[in-house]
């Protein structure tokens, strides 16, 4: 499957920066990033694509119901391994699920959207995407290692920049 793939390439990018950062790296809060921590947004990138795992046996998809386990956050090596497993668990078929959210923060209403496998996988693709690039911000504040230059950068806008060089 091709989104899956795309899944393991960027998986793949986020893993071999975190191998580089030392642990200290991976919990020290960011300035920039509003004192959140790279753990942090590792943390938050693992847990959305967790409730999409959880919620594909029910067929019903609840990001707002996240764990917020601080192991994940306080450890990169736990990260690191939950990475590898959830691009391994990836290969299952499509199907018909439900997005149960909340969006108004003065009510308890629920509120139901049909949507799909694929589909809560290619969004969990974008929002890691976008959350990298506030990894790279923080990585920079905190450490000197080298980023790969797409690190971050949305899969068309890495498309766009090559055609514009040539």
């Amino acid at each position: 499957m091709q989104l899956q793939q795309a899944v393991n390439n960027v998986f793949v990018q986020l893993s071999e920066s975190l191998k580089e950062l030392s642990q200290e790296e991976y919990v020290q809060p960011c300035k920039t990033l509003f004192s959140n921590t790279i753990g942090q947004h590792v943390r938050h990138i693992i847990e959305l694509f967790q409730c999409l795992e959880n919620g594909y046996g029910t067929e019903i998809v609840n990001y707002e119901k996240r764990k917020r386990d601080l192991e994940i956050e306080s450890n990169k090596e736990v990260a690191t391994t939950l990475l590898q497993g959830i691009h391994n668990g990836l290969n299952r078929p499509n199907k018909d699920l439900v997005l149960e959210a909340a969006y108004d923060d003065n009510s308890i209403e629920v509120i139901n959207i049909t949507t799909n496998y694929f589909r809560e996988i290619a969004y969990n693709l974008e929002h890691t995407i976008h959350h990298m690039a506030l990894i790279r911000v923080g990585i920079n504040e905190v450490s000197t290692i080298q980023l790969p230059e797409d690190f971050g950068v949305a899969t068309s806008t890495v498309k766009y920049r090559k055609q514009c060089a040539q």
